[in-house]
């Protein structure tokens, strides 16, 4: 006799196990009861013919094929949040759920205001809001707009560059006037630099020529870059950090503006298939104009003061 499909449902549960660690916490996480998760776990393991648990009176430990099973659940998680957003209203309406991704800098320090201004323009519009330094998949709908600092290559997605995101060498005067302030770039290595835990190829792109940012040099070293901004707002030390964000504190100093900069590409992103959803076609041309106008402010500031 032929084995009975799962249903999602039962991924759902198996994905808030492997997830939660324990039948009960997963059963919290869901808003079920632990004997109707257990339930739900035995009839997966029953419908595909394979052990997905072994279980002990310490609880449930995943086999080594559970394991192997989490990115195909989370696929189908994420195929079925998208049906979901694209389910939530008519295509040419401009109400429903649109989920952008964005870094943790992007998504919390620039994009809040933008998106405060959308929503007086569009507020039948729900917006889901991730936050990653971790690309995450377009063509797999996990998201249905992404901001990027790379060109996207894939050819089934729709890119607009929106300008470069100028960084700099920033610290708070507090920072300075206990510590003193460097002269040339050399002299940062004797200050307390803030910088990345684990350099990854897109820091190692970055690095900045001649200047001594290597992960043996940094009294800070954190890869989140909220973290790091704040340690840099704190007074904590000299860091790099985006002068669209450094101009909005007098407090802190451009170092070396005039002989050291770094610009990020900056691209919106979306799905080719989405064009045709006037919520996420809003929201594409909204984020991609004001992001256009953010990159834009530092140029326009540094040609004001030579005016």
């Amino acid at each position: 006799m032929a084995k009975t499909e799962p249903g999602w449902e039962l991924y759902r549960s198996f994905l808030a196990v492997m997830r939660e660690g324990s039948l009960s916490g997963a059963a919290r996480s869901l808003g079920m009861t632990q004997p109707s998760l257990g339930r739900h776990m035995r009839e997966l393991e029953e419908a595909l013919g394979v052990p997905l648990f072994a279980r002990s009176p310490q609880g449930l430990a995943p086999t080594d094929l559970a394991h192997e099973l989490v990115p195909h659940a989370q696929a189908m998680a994420s195929s079925s949040a998208a049906l979901r957003r694209a389910a939530s209203t008519r295509q040419d309406a401009i109400s429903g759920v649109v989920r952008i991704t964005a870094s943790e800098v992007i998504g919390a320090e620039v994009l809040p205001p933008i998106l405060a201004a959308f929503r007086q323009q569009h507020p039948g519009i729900v917006i889901e809001l991730s936050l990653s330094n971790q690309a995450e998949d377009l063509l797999r709908r996990d998201a249905d707009i992404a901001i990027r600092m790379v060109r996207p290559t894939q050819a089934a997605l729709v890119a607009r560059q929106v300008g470069k995101i100028a960084l700099g060498i920033f610290a708070h005067k507090r920072y300075l006037e206990a510590n003193g302030k460097p002269r040339t770039i050399a002299d940062l290595a004797a200050h307390a630099l803030i910088g990345f835990d684990r350099e990854t190829a897109y820091i190692r792109s970055m690095r900045p020529a001649g200047m001594p940012y290597a992960r043996e040099n940094f009294a800070l070293r954190t890869d989140n870059d909220l973290a790091a901004l704040a340690a840099i707002r704190a007074g904590y030390g000299i860091g790099v950090c985006q002068t669209g964000l450094a101009r909005r504190d007098p407090m802190l100093v451009h170092l070396f503006a005039d002989s050291f900069a770094l610009h990020m590409d900056t691209w919106v992103v979306m799905h080719e298939d989405l064009r045709r959803s006037a919520r996420t076609r809003a929201l594409f041309d909204h984020l991609a104009a004001a992001l256009s106008d953010y990159t834009q402010q530092p140029a326009r500031r540094a040609a004001a003061r030579k005016r």
